[in-house]
């Protein structure tokens, strides 16, 4: 097809017939009545915007090219939108500052709450090629509110999407600006009414956590995880007790016997059966990580205690856990 070797074709021609010839073609390509032709010739925008004479590449680009960019970001056909998407973050470094943030960044922000979640992934993998030419306080200025508002929608499964996200942004925009902007929504998710926003944003702890290591994880998170081991709503401690279990695997032995443990230890006290319940289990799963010279004093104990609870389902899962911290050696 013609449109995926549009940019052999530039370089062949050369920049007189492109300019004369081949931007007009582009243009009718971009806006060919087939959505999968359109598709082919978004994904070549960048390409076909780096191949243009310098002399003239910005003001081809603003002209004739935009325009065209413009509409395919309402187009109808999903993959002509993801597949612009993918590329379009990269017009920045071409258009340099003003441009981008006069003429692209409205896109790019159209695309960040499209209904169609690779649009949105392709955007925010992406951040880093904007970060460069704008800086990231004019990032945050513009598209941060749009994360956060998408990060706040009233429909869960938009709120899910954005918490997958999360990594991706922490590695884009890095360990401070994270830590200020977008941290206290981590943590706010983690007491979501909705059960699967808080089983989402435990795991993208972990992988926050191996994004920015143990010691972040220690001065940051683990002082909010662990508050919430006294909240007045069981569910925010069985919570507490969820996020325990991922970031004690991901913080290591030193972590997990001096600040993880003596949480969990206290929460066997708890008076719903339920999270005393998580405790036996959450023991059971983070042994593996923690100093074996706790466990008869300090573990087994709290153990033996709920073997004996009044409740069938604490004693059950207890005698479970006692079982398997044995098969540990």
């Amino acid at each position: 097809m013609i449109a995926d070797k549009f940019s052999e074709l530039q370089k062949a021609v050369g920049p007189e017939i492109t300019r004369t010839d081949l931007v007009p073609a582009f243009q009718s390509l971009l806006k060919d009545t087939e959505a999968e032709v359109r598709a082919i010739a978004a994904n070549k925008v960048k390409d076909f915007c780096l191949n243009l004479d310098k002399q003239h590449q910005e003001s081809i680009i603003m002209t004739y090219i935009l325009p065209c960019v413009k509409e395919l970001v309402a187009d109808p056909n999903q993959h002509v939108k993801s597949a612009l998407a993918s590329v379009i973050m990269g017009l920045s470094p071409i258009l340099g500052r003003h441009n981008t943030i006069e003429h692209l960044l409205p896109l790019f922000l159209a695309q960040l709450k499209d209904e169609c979640p690779e649009v949105r992934l392709n955007i925010i993998s992406n951040l880093d090629c904007v970060n460069e030419v704008i800086g990231i306080q004019q990032l945050s200025q513009s598209l941060l509110p749009a994360i956060v508002e998408l990060a706040e929608d009233s429909k869960w499964r938009v709120r899910s999407a954005i918490i997958e996200y999360m990594p991706l942004l922490a590695g884009q925009l890095g360990q401070e600006f994270f830590d200020e902007k977008l941290n206290a929504l981590c943590m706010t998710w983690l007491m979501d009414h909705v059960f699967a926003i808080r089983e989402a944003a435990t795991l993208n702890l972990r992988k926050l956590v191996d994004q920015f290591g143990a010691e972040w994880a220690e001065n940051t998170i683990i002082p909010k995880v662990l508050a919430m081991s006294r909240d007045q709503n069981y569910l925010y401690r069985m919570t507490c007790l969820f996020c325990i279990n991922v970031l004690a695997e991901a913080c290591g032995s030193d972590i997990s016997t001096r600040l993880l443990l003596p949480t969990v230890l206290t929460m066997a006290n708890d008076k719903v059966a339920n999270v005393r319940f998580n405790v036996a289990k959450t023991l059971q799963k983070i042994a593996p990580q923690l100093d074996q010279s706790v466990i008869q004093p300090q573990v087994k104990p709290v153990l033996d205690k709920l073997n004996i609870d009044a409740d069938m389902d604490v004693k059950y899962s207890a005698s479970e856990a006692i079982a398997g911290i044995a098969a540990l050696g």
